[in-house]
């Protein structure tokens, strides 16, 4: 965890302590990092520590799991709505088959067409999946130029920035993917038509679980749906490679929510640590923040993608 200080100078100053992260788009999920059954003793243990030794005047918790943070946090909890964070995942069966059969008929339509437009004009595909480090810069500077592209959408439903447009946030996904390469838990999928990578999307190996992270896509061939197929073909991959959860990311929007998936809520919100100046600073940090209207989640997270030629969305 970490300490904000605002100002950054002066004696008349509040001190935030909060979870570790990038920014809200790069690191999209802060929170405790424990096995699930740990969560509960853990939150005890970290809130307890906190309110004995106040390093700040209030902490920020975020990614908690909605039923346990309450009941396990030390001090009065204030939870904050435009914290919640809905993440999505897909119990995946041992064929693609049995997959199908599950999902709702407007998504199978969807996925016929992905599949039969390509074919219909000619675009035969491949999937390449990259995973050795060696090769991961090359494909960290396709997937940077594709989601620039995706950003620069105009007519889409969702709008997508481009959160890796900073040089700095581009070094951060470079030594964090060239770490997990190296533990061999990077997937780097890219649709290939004719030699050229028409859609990306990056995801890790957690154990039996893909969680699927930022994405993009040729503006070009948006038509054709591609993102749909990359995220069938990852899907397919997950399958055959015995992996038990697909993980659609954070935030709830169509592109995830059209798959069916499970969904496990996770809340954020405050914790006072100080006196009464530390309650009249939460008090006036939460006003502003309220004012602004409710935190926004990440970029229509990683995997939300326009919705052409699809009636119910591509991802």
């Amino acid at each position: 965890m970490f300490v904000t200080h605002r100002p950054a100078h002066g004696p008349l100053r509040t001190r935030e302590l909060q979870f570790f992260g990038a920014d809200a788009n790069v690191t999209e999920w802060r929170g405790l990092i424990c096995r699930p059954e740990q969560v509960e003793p853990a939150l005890a243990a970290l809130s307890a520590r906190l309110q004995e030794d106040k390093p700040a005047d209030f902490v920020q918790w975020r990614g908690l799991p909605a039923g346990p943070c309450a009941r396990a946090i030390r001090g009065e909890f204030t939870p904050q709505p435009g914290m919640d964070l809905p993440v999505f995942y897909l119990d995946l069966p041992d064929s693609w088959d049995a997959f199908k059969r599950n999902l709702p008929r407007n998504v199978k339509e969807s996925l016929r067409k992905c599949y039969n437009s390509l074919a219909r004009d000619g675009h035969p595909f491949i999937l390449r999946v990259v995973e050795a480090e060696a090769d991961v810069p090359a494909a960290l500077d396709v997937f940077f130029a594709l989601h620039n592209l995706r950003a620069e959408a105009r007519d889409t439903s969702v709008r997508h920035p481009d959160v890796f447009g900073a040089a700095q946030s581009q070094d951060f996904l470079r030594a964090f993917c060239a770490d997990m390469a190296r533990r061999g838990d990077l997937r780097i999928f890219q649709l290939v038509i004719a030699d050229k990578v028409v859609a990306t999307r990056v995801a890790f190996i957690l154990g039996d679980e893909l969680y699927m992270y930022f994405s993009g896509y040729d503006l070009e061939w948006s038509r054709y749906s591609v993102m749909t197929t990359l995220v069938a073909e990852a899907i397919q991959w997950a399958i055959a490679h015995r992996l038990r959860l697909f993980n659609l990311s954070t935030g709830s929007d169509v592109s995830k929510t059209r798959w069916r998936p499970a969904r496990v809520d996770f809340c954020g919100g405050y914790v006072l640590l100080g006196g009464a100046v530390s309650r009249i600073a939460l008090a006036a940090l939460l006003a502003l923040r309220n004012r602004r209207g409710p935190a926004k989640p990440a970029a229509a997270p990683a995997g939300g993608e326009p919705q052409q030629g699809l009636a119910a969305g591509s991802t």
